[in-house]
């Protein structure tokens, strides 16, 4: 059965839209007015490396069996929709409009599935046992999340990458990481059903690229019991993609792990550890030494790291709540506060000249 899918965001949600497209689903993104407008003209395109071709396979959206539409945040009823994706950044999600919007999802109860880095305040309630309200502080507005049932919303692990190439169009997106994305259950079963539906359409796509083979694609979508699956992308953030951020500039994310092995093994490990004393089986998580092994590939500075050389004046912080929920469970590490403390002095620089400005 199709199902109507709203995802708010058009660059990264593009993968995994892509992916959906292929049952035959209907994509509607939510996203900025130029983009619609191409989107609505011309679809999306996706490159997508594939193992034993030198070339990446271009999926574009057209070609696809189901429909993508997109439009800005205004008249979207989320009611209309089955799931509902979450692929914007954290702050984006308290500008004009998208509050609203997010407001109307979290009253909707519409099944939501979050595909961010950061995950929303309702998700951590899914976790036991933690001071939810000495959490908020992360959050750029912790508010927006206010209305929304943890039962209805879930967690994907945004683990595959993927950029927008600077020198094409904003409906290219190029994926630099073709790994699973890997979603927890909903607490309910109306959700549950739809993410075992749409794993099944996407682990059933053979693709023919244009040569009359029928190939099967990377990047799936992996439906775990535990809801602390999702959160093995913690420790990858800490030990790679923060430690991208340095006091006057950024580093590839090649460089932030393997330029200082034992304190990115550290670090790894120490959140590794959190997760463990929060809930989380062993099983749950990826060893240091799987991820270190794909960090190799990584030769771009991370979004957090780009986004503060670029002016930014919030971005999703994750050091942060990892290391307030880390306080309350009595641990603590040098390395995780140091980068907290720098990322906070960035963004107080940001803050202050675009306030002279």
């Amino acid at each position: 059965m199709p199902y109507n899918i709203l995802i708010l965001g058009a660059a990264y949600g593009s993968l995994l839209a892509s992916k959906m497209l292929f049952g035959g689903h209907k994509i509607h993104h939510v996203c900025l007015p130029a983009e619609a407008d191409l989107i609505n003209a011309e679809g999306f395109r996706v490159r997508l490396p594939v193992k034993g071709r030198t070339e990446p396979v271009l999926l574009d959206s057209r070609k696809l069996p189901g429909k993508v539409t997109a439009s800005g945040a205004a008249g979207v009823n989320p009611a209309d929709f089955d799931l509902i994706g979450l692929a914007m950044q954290e702050p984006q999600y308290g500008s004009p409009g998208v509050r609203e919007l997010l407001d109307a999802v979290a009253r909707s109860r519409v099944p939501c599935m979050s595909i961010m880095n950061m995950p929303p305040l309702p998700y951590v309630k899914r976790i036991p046992g933690l001071d939810y309200a000495a959490l908020t502080s992360a959050f750029t507005d912790a508010s927006v999340w206010d209305n929304f049932d943890p039962e209805c919303l879930t967690l994907c692990s945004p683990d595959p990458q993927a950029v927008r190439p600077p020198d094409e169009q904003v409906n290219v997106l190029m994926v630099t990481l073709p790994t699973n994305f890997k979603v927890a259950k909903f607490g309910n079963e109306k959700g549950n059903a739809i993410l075992r539906q749409l794993e099944q359409d996407i682990d059933g796509v053979r693709f023919d690229p244009g040569d009359g083979t029928k190939i099967e694609l990377p990047v799936k979508l992996r439906v775990h019991d535990s809801i602390f699956v999702p959160l093995a992308k913690w420790s990858m953030l800490l030990a790679g993609n923060y430690r991208c951020v340095t006091p006057d500039g950024m580093r590839t994310a090649q460089e932030a792990v393997h330029s200082d092995i034992e304190t990115s093994r550290s670090v790894y490990n120490f959140v590794r550890d959190l997760c463990i004393k929060l809930g989380a089986a062993s099983s749950d998580l990826v060893p240091f030494e799987k991820y270190a092994a794909a960090a190799q590939s990584l030769s771009r500075p991370a979004s957090a790291a780009r986004a503060l050389q670029n002016g930014a004046l919030n971005i999703e912080r994750v050091d942060r709540l990892v290391q307030l929920i880390a306080k309350q469970k009595g641990m603590s590490l040098a390395a995780i506060d140091a980068g907290v403390a720098m990322v906070d002095a960035r963004l107080a620089a940001n803050r202050l000249k675009a306030k002279q400005s």
